[in-house]
Parts: C-alpha cells; structure tokens; sequence
C-alpha cells in the first residue's frame, strides 16, 4: 500500500537531512548527492565520469559516515585480481578449515576508483555483487551488509591503458553523473577552510538500519499504469532513434521506476509523477545507450537523443493519487 502522509513527511524531512549533511564534504553540489541517495535508496549503483580531484573520494566517504556504515576504496590498477575485491578462502591448519577472508566489497559504501584501469575479468567480478548483493566464492555464498552501494569513478580525459567497460557492466549502474568543479562562491569556501578542507565534520544523523527502512519505504510509492506506460514508450523510443544502435533494456526500466519512486519520496510525495520521470532519464538511462558512430563524430550524444525523445513524447496527465 502507498506511504501514508506521515511516512512520506518523515521520508523528506530524512532526505533533506541526509543531503544537507553531505555538502559539508561535498560543497555546491547539491543535485548530485540527491542523485546519489535517490540512487542508494534505489538499491542501485552510481557511476561518477570526473576528472581527479573533484570529490569523488569525499562525497562516498561523506554517504557512509552519514548513515553510521562502513566504507571501503577499493583502486582498481591493471594487476588487481578478482580475489583482491571479493575475498579468498585460506585453509587453516589449527582448525583443518577452509576460512573466508572477506575483501573490500564487504561495506556499506564501496568506492571503486578508476574502475577502467583494471582488466575485463576483474571488473566482471563486480557483476554477482550488483545485482545480487552476494559474493560466491569457491562455491559458498555471502551476503555483503545492507544498504549496499557500489561509487565507481572513472577519467574522462586519460584512456591510455584504461579497459573500457562493457554495456553489460554498464547496465549494473542504475546512475550515471558527474561532480564536476564547484563555483566560484564554493571555491572560495573550500580554499579558505584548513588545508584546503572544509572544517566541519560530517557527522551521523540516521543509522543504516534506518537507511534500510527508507529503502523498503520507497518501494511502497506508488505508480499509476499511465506513468509505467509512459516508461515503457519512453523506453521503446530509445531502441527505435535513428541515432541509436543499442537502446536501453527492460532492466534499465525497471531501475528507473525503483529511482522514480525514490524521488518521489524524497519530495515528500507518496506517488510517482510523469515529471520524475523527465528529472531521472538522462542519470538513468544516457549511459545504457549506444549512439551510431556516424553520429558521435557529428558531436551527438545519448543525452541529446533523451532530450529529443522526452520533447516529442506526450506524458500522461497528472493524477492525484
């Protein structure tokens, strides 16, 4: 059933919260750490594309001392191995048993830094864990910690002995955004703090099992047939451009109504309007698209395409819920 207008208040007033206390470490960058909580609230995972030095490290750090969890980097090189990221089991001889040491993407908050720059196999050992929430290794299964998310950065300048990732592993990401630099009023604010860092500390305001009862509540919001309709079209468009080689699937979809929801709630609304879906398309779905290259070299982009399919296609009319 749809939140009740206590629940919904509740849900904003933590969201608000949850955002505030963030730009503390990441400050003038409040759209983008919406994204991020909406993203994490969706049980999805977010793909940051920024140069070095614009808050990436800060702003997945800032997201787990928030909410009371853990927090683990993890940087990717072209000699990590799977194993590096997911664990191994180590026979003991005192016990004559197999132990499973846990790697670094047992945590609530994982930062996968230049996710390009380790090779294909390693990468793919992230797919099990985005979907799933689990780790198989040597055939036994763990769960890593709920809520559960994966902040992969990667340079969009430097390619060189990068492995670009592949439209399956794309898929995994529910977002994909960026920080960018901050204003001029925000520099100032940030150069003038001790040691080129903001001062103020981030504190806790809501334990993880808290950020675990958001999540369930998110997925109560609830979505007329006329939105999901307007979904399901949107999402047929993207696979019929012109412009287009690969559209965005029906998981990409799905990941956009868990989102949609999410920032729903987040505005304090227990229903899903046509306009969220406008807000979200392009962090949701630019990045599972593929354009033609005749018309990258053009300069066209999958945001372009987004644009123009969200101008021509009708919406459905706001109904009160």
């Amino acid at each position: 059933m749809p939140l009740t207008p206590e629940q919904s208040q509740w849900f904003a007033t933590t969201f608000g919260q949850l955002v505030a206390n963030v730009e503390v470490a990441l400050v003038g960058k409040t759209r983008t750490v919406q994204l991020a909580w909406t993203c994490l609230l969706a049980e999805g995972h977010l793909l940051l594309e920024d140069f070095p030095g614009t808050g990436k490290t800060s702003l997945a750090r800032a997201m787990a001392q928030t909410m009371q969890g853990s927090q683990n980097r993890i940087q990717f090189t072209p000699d990590l191995l799977p194993s590096d990221v997911t664990g191994v089991t180590i026979y003991d001889q005192g016990t004559g048993r197999f132990d499973f040491h846990p790697g670094p993407i047992f945590a609530n908050v994982v930062l996968a830094d230049e996710i390009n720059r380790a090779s294909p196999k390693t990468q793919s050992a992230l797919l099990e864990v985005m979907e799933e929430s689990q780790v198989t290794v040597d055939g036994v299964t763990h769960r890593v910690p709920d809520p559960f998310v994966v902040i992969a950065t990667q340079n969009p300048i430097e390619q060189a002995g990068t492995y670009r990732l592949p439209e399956a592993q794309l898929d995994r990401f529910l977002m994909k955004t960026s920080i960018g630099y901050p204003d001029h009023a925000s520099t100032v604010q940030i150069l003038s703090s001790t040691h080129g860092r903001v001062t103020a500390p981030v504190r806790s305001v809501i334990s993880a099992e808290n950020v675990a009862s958001m999540i369930e509540l998110a997925g109560q919001v609830h979505v007329e047939p006329a939105v999901l309709d307007y979904i399901s079209r949107l999402l047929q468009e993207t696979r019929e451009a012109p412009e287009v080689l690969l559209g965005c699937s029906v998981r990409a979809g799905l990941g956009l109504v868990r989102a949609c929801k999410a920032w729903a709630a987040a505005t304090g609304r227990n229903y899903v309007l046509p306009d969220d879906v406008k807000t979200l398309a392009e962090p949701v779905l630019a990045h599972r698209m593929m354009l033609d290259p005749e018309e990258e070299f053009r300069g066209n982009t999958t945001n372009d395409v987004l644009k123009r399919i969200l101008g021509q296609l009708p919406a459905p009319q706001e109904a009160a819920v």
